[in-house]
């Protein structure tokens, strides 16, 4: 039976930048604004440099909205981390989303933290004046070990198979708020291009759909959402609308108003 939930957040991700200007992710922020109840910023995404998570979750919230700074532990030793803690702590930026990290274009990976390190070396860290860190993990539609269930909130792997999303949400004992993850396909060739990772099973009905119309991406995503709002089953979703933001945000922020009217 799916679960009864009174409050629906949707978290937007906003692709942060390669080079020193915010103007981009600002206007990002602005577009999503409307339907967002907060923002998630990737950590150097794809193994790409780009602005500290901190520092763009401080901007999101300069700007009126709530911040989650996605840290990776693919590039951190214990000193480092412990740097972006405190600068999180002088900014005000209190929530984190903790991954692995995919493997970096150049260099190596490091290999002194991980995920669960990380959440407990959080637990750990308090500052005088400032409220305490809120953590959460990521998890795949699998087995959730019980370090990742203590934690403060889950995000769950992009899916395209809301049977599949729902089933697994039925499997999982979770006493924590769970974000499922819904992703755009911008493109039909990043439709094929996903198609091609094995975590992830894309109908090829949809990326016929997307070879034909490119907004059939931004239509699968915004229906998607709904769909998993109405089943009860989860806290949220964690949207990741790639370019297509400014589609997105008006297709939901109609969508949702004639659902909620």
């Amino acid at each position: 039976m799916c679960r009864v939930r009174r409050v629906f957040e949707l978290i937007c991700e906003v692709e942060p930048p390669t080079r020193p200007d915010l103007k981009k992710v600002r206007h990002q922020i602005g577009v999503m604004s409307p339907i967002a109840d907060g923002f998630l910023i990737p950590d150097n995404h794809i193994g790409r440099a780009t602005v500290s998570s901190v520092a763009v979750a401080n901007e999101v919230q300069l700007m009126g909205a709530r911040g989650i700074a996605c840290l990776n532990s693919r590039d951190r030793n214990l000193l480092g981390f412990r740097r972006d803690l405190l600068t999180a702590a002088a900014y005000g930026v209190e929530r984190f989303l903790f991954v692995h990290g995919d493997d970096p274009a150049e260099g190596a990976r490091t290999s002194q933290l991980t995920v669960r390190r990380m959440i407990e070396q959080t637990r750990e860290t308090t500052y005088p004046g400032c409220e305490p860190f809120k953590v959460g993990a990521a998890t795949r539609l699998t087995k959730v070990p019980r370090w990742k269930a203590e934690a403060d909130f889950l995000y769950v792997q992009v899916s395209y198979d809301l049977d599949e999303l729902l089933r697994w949400r039925e499997s999982v004992d979770l006493d924590i708020p769970v974000y499922a993850g819904v992703m755009v396909l911008a493109s039909a060739q990043m439709a094929r291009n996903l198609a091609k990772l094995p975590q992830l099973r894309i109908p090829a009905d949809l990326i016929e759909a997307v070879e034909r119309d490119r907004d059939a991406g931004v239509d699968h995503a915004c229906e998607q959402i709904l769909k998993i709002r109405d089943s009860g089953a989860f806290e949220g979703v964690h949207l990741i609308p790639v370019s297509r933001y400014r589609q997105v945000a008006a297709r939901l922020e109609r969508d949702l108003l004639q659902r909620d009217s």
